[in-house]
């Protein structure tokens, strides 16, 4: 089985959900990569250095610079006819673009998948991740997505694969990019971060959530996260959200404050591989899975740790 791999990138380098996207399409068969941009090159060139990756397909267009689903999908159609499998990350992208690929190949997607069983059997969670799934697809053309936390990233480093130029129908027409405001931040991204530190609606407003959970990610050189209740109440942005409807996070270590563990979250980082609760509420559901808990008034406690640190 060969697979065509969607690599997610910034023009420059590779991010590191594509390399765990390439471990599981390995585990399938032959390995090709298709890196679609504007300017992209450099991008193309990094994703021909991934150990496992035998060839990359790059299509620089500027119908492609920003990432349009509705341009991008029928790229990947237009390719399927040489490959067995699509396969994509199940990041934002990756969600956004697998689904219409999907749609256009007419087969049903394998979405988040845990392990590779068999050639077109796969594990995947369902119901917030309280049961795993063996699911096998007959359809002619697999398209999965990939939950990076539960495959090894790829080694960066040591391919040599070749680069070869393919072009697409361009621009559909469907869509057009308006802007974009992204947030920049000095601490490690959410989702590759090997320590999270995440605050939940007991921090009580963003002020609060700014004066206890930041200076700790700080000194720990953490990346910041929120259950779905702090976003929504406006503490932090959206995408600090950690849960079933934000971001899926596997760190070393993930510290849980004034969160209560509502199984949307719980769903989002509990593979975490040291949990650290810290509630003033016993009876709180993140003690079940916490490897450490303290029962305590985060306002206290929290910044007495800081200090200590």
């Amino acid at each position: 089985m060969t697979s065509l791999v969607w690599v997610e990138h910034d023009n420059k380098s590779v991010k590191d959900a594509t390399l765990s996207a390439v471990t599981a399409a390995a585990q399938l068969g032959d390995v090709v990569a298709l890196v679609a941009g504007q300017g992209c090159d450099e991008a193309a060139q990094a994703a021909a250095r991934i150990a496992g990756v035998t060839r990359v397909l790059l299509a620089d267009d500027a119908a492609y610079g920003h990432g349009l689903a509705e341009n991008i999908a029928p790229l990947v159609v237009g390719l399927m006819g040489d490959f067995d499998a699509f396969i994509a990350s199940a990041t934002t992208a990756g969600k956004n673009i697998a689904p219409r690929v999907a749609a256009l190949l007419d087969v049903m997607q394998v979405s988040e998948i845990l392990s590779i069983e068999g050639p077109r059997t796969f594990t995947r969670p369902i119901y917030a991740g309280n049961v795993i799934a063996t699911v096998e697809s007959r359809d002619a053309r697999l398209v999965a997505t990939v939950r990076t936390t539960a495959f090894a990233k790829a080694a960066a480093t040591g391919g040599s694969a070749a680069v070869d130029s393919v072009t697409g129908h361009g621009d559909a027409g469907l869509s057009s990019f308006v802007g974009a405001e992204i947030a920049k931040s000095e601490r490690p991204e959410l989702t590759s971060a090997k320590i999270v530190v995440s605050g939940g609606r007991a921090l009580k407003d963003a002020a609060g959530f700014e004066a206890i959970i930041m200076p700790l990610a700080d000194k720990l050189g953490a990346g910041v996260g929120a259950s779905r209740a702090a976003v929504d109440a406006g503490y932090v942005p959206n995408d600090y959200q950690v849960g079933q409807t934000g971001k899926i996070v596997a760190p070393e270590v993930y510290i849980a404050v004034g969160i209560s563990g509502a199984i949307q979250h719980l769903a989002g980082m509990k593979d975490s591989k040291t949990i650290i609760a810290i509630n003033k509420d016993e009876d709180a559901p993140i003690f079940q899975i916490a490897d450490i808990g303290l029962v305590a008034d985060l306002f206290e406690a929290v910044p007495e740790l800081t200090a200590k640190l």
